[in-house]
């Protein structure tokens, strides 16, 4: 078994789960995860940040057993979600006599999800610090990252943050550390896209609250640890932002073949005006992979056929996600075709409730598209044009 120490006194004690495909049942993970847990020493006491998934357990306790941990004074419990806490109960039945160290909400919750009594706890305020002897951590709250009782952890004299799932992505590797950003990015914004966009004033927040914090190490608790923070910063501090790029988000679903022959000939529409589309097929493609381009698209449309005068289902399940996600775009529009009847459009757009978004008029298509039809899906690339131009994205 390899043993981490990522620097003096602090060891990785996590652990990887390449063959996970789903994450809450929702999310696909094409490059797997990782649960990242992590043994502090100090001269006067030993904590641990964070546990692991418990499926992972047993690796979790055989590390502890072969650094040969016979006590533990804290645990670190930054995010009450099972995937980083629920492998507590055995921790504290090995280790008894450990506290954990959580904000007041974050107790709460651990108290209804874990078989974990109020008295094991010890709430930690923000800024609060606690010596470790010869290290120190300093605990930052950091609620709605992205469950209301969260908090980031600073070791102070290793210059080491550890925010469990800021700045985390789903990705199993054999590097412990980031040695390239370009290879770990899209999974650190495809993370970003899919569990953290829904926060994304709140994040803003945070960011500017740890601006003034000189770090060496960020070490979240999935994927990667950061030995060049800017990186991953710089990276969110983008995704955060108001910027949106000159790029059309497309879902949609076609049945018969009518609405992707819509597709097809809005996205040629779009290119021949010099805006970058992509294009996802809900039957088929990846949702996480549309999250991501929804991180930083300035425009959204949605093309639905009609089944039983109302959305196809797929569809109804895409713009719900899309609208949960709370994507920056600044324009949306509704594609359906139908054949006998339908309320598609009206049904999609009562559910954009969430998108702060110009909501373009709708086009709709009886049939197999034709000449009028195509017409009306150039005056709408025109519009499109028009709008990425208000805003500054084409010259």
């Amino acid at each position: 078994m390899t043993l981490h120490e990522i620097t003096l006194g602090v060891f990785y004690v996590g652990n990887k789960h390449p063959e996970r495909v789903l994450f809450d049942e929702l999310i696909p993970l094409p490059d797997g995860t990782t649960y990242n847990s992590y043994l502090i020493r100090g001269s006067d006491k030993t904590v641990l940040i964070d546990t692991v998934d418990p499926e992972k357990k047993d690796e979790l306790l055989s590390k502890l057993e072969s650094l040969g941990v016979e006590n533990i004074d804290y645990v670190v419990a930054n995010h009450a979600e099972q995937d980083h806490s629920g492998t507590l109960p055995e921790i504290l039945e090995k280790y008894p006599t450990a506290k954990i160290l959580a904000t007041e909400k974050c107790a709460e919750f651990l108290c209804e999800l874990l078989p974990v009594k109020p008295d094991q706890f010890r709430a930690v305020a923000d800024g609060e610090e606690i010596s470790l002897g010869g290290k120190t951590l300093k605990f930052i709250h950091a609620p709605w990252v992205h469950w209301p009782e969260t908090m980031l952890t600073y070791l102070m004299e290793d210059k080491t943050l550890f925010p469990c799932d800021l700045f985390g992505s789903h990705l199993s590797q054999d590097e412990l550390f980031v040695k390239d950003f370009s290879k770990v990015e899209k999974s650190a914004k495809r993370y970003y896209a899919e569990i953290m966009m829904p926060f994304r004033a709140m994040i803003k927040g945070h960011l500017e609250k740890i601006k003034s914090i000189e770090f060496d190490l960020i070490a979240p608790s999935h994927g990667p640890i950061y030995k060049n923070p800017q990186d991953i910063i710089g990276a969110y501090q983008k995704w955060v932002s108001d910027e949106v790029e000159n790029k059309v988000v497309i879902a949609y679903v076609s049945m018969h073949g009518s609405t992707q022959k819509i597709v097809e000939h809005l996205s040629k529409e779009l290119a021949d005006r010099g805006i970058e589309v992509k294009s996802f097929r809900i039957t088929q493609d990846d949702i996480g992979e549309l999250a991501m381009e929804l991180v930083d698209a300035a425009t959204i449309v949605l093309a639905t056929p009609t089944v039983l005068v109302g959305p196809h289902p797929q569809m109804v399940y895409a713009t719900y996600v899309a609208n949960l996600l709370r994507p920056k775009a600044r324009f949306a529009t509704i594609i359906a075709s139908y054949g006998w009847a339908g309320q598609a459009v009206e049904k999609l757009s009562a559910m954009l409730t969430n998108l702060n978004a110009e909501v373009l008029p709708s086009t709709v298509v009886r049939g197999s598209p034709n000449e009028d039809d195509c017409s009306a899906l150039c005056a709408l690339s025109d519009k499109i044009l028009e709008k990425h131009k208000s805003i500054g994205l084409i010259k």
